[in-house]
């Protein structure tokens, strides 16, 4: 079970994954030991994978954009393909009118629509909706910031 405490440390490291333990040990009180084995506790599950976030346009790619895609008659193709593509940043399975959400980040309008054909064309796709990411606003916030971890748990939860 995730305590207020494993909250809070996930806070300190999404904000800054580099921070060094003894310093989160100084901001959180918490000794460096038990810092050393909460993170290795939340590796498999919690934390199944550690990143740097890029500035896709500062190394040349300029048209970032979600795809959103309804698959066709290749939908296990499709996604096996979507899966593997070098632009495709993220796939998601969705629903409501698509099958797929697809982050994509390519060099130039002309890639896209290349990748755009190559998903009617080869794959079928009975529906592709592009929408062109401009900037961005808050990329990787949530339970970022300690000190609104803080204050989320000592909110009341309302019903729906």
């Amino acid at each position: 079970m995730i305590t207020k405490t494993d909250l809070i440390v996930l806070a300190h490291f999404r904000q800054d994954a580099r921070c060094r333990l003894t310093t989160l040990s100084r901001k959180t009180g918490i000794p460096v030991s038990t810092l050393f084995d909460k993170l290795r506790e939340y590796e498999p599950n919690i934390v199944p994978k550690t990143i740097s976030l890029l500035n896709f346009e500062a190394l040349g790619f300029t048209t970032h954009v979600n795809v959103l895609i309804k698959a066709g008659k290749e939908e296990r193709h499709l996604r096996e393909h979507l899966l593997k593509h070098p632009s495709v940043n993220s796939l998601y399975k969705v629903h409501d009118g698509f099958d797929f959400l697809a982050e994509g980040v390519f060099r130039h309008l002309r890639e896209l629509d290349n990748f755009v054909q190559q998903l009617k064309q080869q794959f079928f796709a009975r529906s592709i909706e592009v929408q062109y990411l401009v900037d961005d606003l808050k990329r990787e916030g949530f339970l970022s910031d300690p000190t609104l971890v803080e204050q989320m748990l000592h909110e009341p939860v309302q019903a729906v």
